[in-house]
């Protein structure tokens, strides 16, 4: 098979801040592309302020579209309101088309797992994760979703909108960064990542977010190196694929960015999971 990416330049806006997370999509992208793999580049559908109302505050959401409410690059921009319905619809795009091929779909965005039900903070304004899960569960394709939270950060607005929905039952949440965070748990972490994937073995899709952030370089990370961030891939997808779990994952954070303002160590580690997801999915 061809490995689907739903990717627009609808996702992408340049502006300048911390994070390189609202321009990443299109380099990501055109790095991929250059790599010679079998892909299939897909618009998505953006989702409805409907759709982010049934995870998040509607009062939240209808703000932050408008431009009323500051977005989780602390900025009130218009574009970036009208990317995140890109981004988000991407999430959400990729996990249906994996729960039809029952194996593989990309979503080349950031931004998700620190936003809560009515909170933005940290880069992340409206949770693809969550509006992903609970679309699907009311589109009636899941019964059971596993989000699979590799960035180096805790995905604390994740956790908050499983509570605030009682999703409890139907939700396997694991996140990285509420136990792993330095070196010396290298060991630990990857000896551990069959038991996580194979936790969501019962699940209808799993969610992957396949961070750049544990970089042991990353300015906000720090305890991976680039072949054990390569490992960690290879290990997640031959895992769902022995389970027979469909999988649709993103980038998550990442943030080495070099005197040029340029992200090649980034682009090298996307590379190397887009490289190992289609070394076990590609035909």
């Amino acid at each position: 098979m061809k490995i689907p990416v739903f990717y627009t330049p609808k996702m992408v806006v340049n502006f300048s801040n911390y994070s390189p997370s609202a321009g990443k999509p299109a380099q990501v992208v055109a790095a991929w592309q250059r790599l010679g793999l079998s892909l299939e580049i897909l618009a998505p559908v953006p989702v409805t302020a409907d759709e982010l109302k049934i995870a998040h505050s509607p009062e939240h959401v209808d703000r932050i579209l408008a431009g009323e409410k500051a977005n989780g690059f602390g900025n009130k921009f218009l574009e970036v309101a009208e990317s995140l319905l890109y981004t988000n619809g991407s999430m959400l795009s990729a996990a249906r088309e994996a729960i039809r091929n029952r194996k593989v779909a990309v979503a080349p965005c950031s931004g998700f797992h620190h936003a809560g039900y009515a909170t933005a903070t940290a880069f992340c304004t409206f949770n693809g994760l969550m509006v992903t899960a609970l679309a699907l569960k009311a589109e009636g394709l899941v019964n059971r979703v596993g989000i699979l939270d590799f960035d180096v950060h805790y995905g604390n607005g994740t956790d908050n909108l499983i509570g605030h929905h009682h999703a409890e039952e139907w939700i396997e949440h694991y996140t990285a960064g509420r136990e792993y965070h330095s070196a010396r748990q290298a060991g630990d972490f990857m000896a551990r990542i069959p038991e996580f994937v194979e936790e969501m073995r019962d699940c209808d899709v799993i969610l992957y977010q396949a961070g750049a952030d544990p970089h042991i370089n990353d300015p906000l990370g720090g305890f991976l190196t680039t072949q054990q961030l390569r490992e960690r891939d290879k290990i997640v997808f031959e895992t769902a694929n022995k389970l027979g779990v469909p999988i649709a994952w993103n980038l998550a954070g990442g943030y080495q960015v070099d005197s040029n303002g340029e992200i090649p160590a980034i682009l090298e580690i996307h590379n190397n999971t887009m490289l190992e997801c289609a070394a076990v999915f590609a035909c």
